[in-house]
């Protein structure tokens, strides 16, 4: 089977296109970690300057341990949620990546079983065995990648669960570390 140079120039102008998308797709991806970075960075030296000021008003040891466990729960809220929102940011653009993917390849799995079909047609006498060999390679490609997709689903979930899990935890600790020396000091 020969490919026409205009199927040539089609698939060329198709595989450009891909490729054009799946770089619109990464840039935006890079452009909202830059603003999520640069917000982080402008409220980073925000949280800085007050806390640096309220550091020059302390008068004694007590208030500075005080100026501290306050200093650690909201620091510990802003990790987890910059970490939260790199994960959504990851998320969303392999979420995009493999929506790409999925339409490439049902794409190409047209292409293949029109191919195939136009074989089988043209096939000669007592080729049976070959083409059933044919369909069934393809049927198999198409179950280890519908598995595949499967697994990487189950291993987001789980990811995303796990995610959770450690932010409840962090949370709790930051927000019992930053009771802790308050409780001494009342005494």
């Amino acid at each position: 089977m020969n490919l026409t140079p205009e199927q040539i120039a089609a698939a060329q102008k198709a595989n450009l296109e891909t490729l054009s998308g799946l770089t619109n797709q990464a840039l935006q991806s890079i452009e909202k970690l830059v603003e999520l970075n640069m917000h982080i960075a402008k409220q980073s030296l925000s949280d800085s300057m007050n806390s640096a000021k309220k550091a020059l008003e302390v008068k004694d040891i007590q208030q500075l341990l005080a100026h501290q466990a306050e200093a650690v729960q909201p620091m510990a809220e802003k990790i987890m949620a910059y970490s939260r929102h790199l994960y959504e940011l990851a998320h969303e653009t392999q979420n995009s990546f493999t929506q790409s993917a999925e339409k490439e390849f049902q794409a190409g799995q047209k292409k293949i079983n029109s191919l195939v079909e136009e074989w089988t047609r043209n096939a000669p006498a007592g080729s049976d065995a070959a083409v059933q060999a044919m369909k069934q390679a393809i049927a198999s490609a198409n179950n280890v990648f519908e598995t595949s997709q499967k697994a990487v689903k189950h291993a987001v979930e789980v990811a995303q669960t796990n995610l959770s899990t450690a932010t409840e935890t962090v949370l709790k600790t930051a927000d019992t570390a930053s009771k802790a020396p308050k409780k001494k000091q009342s005494r």
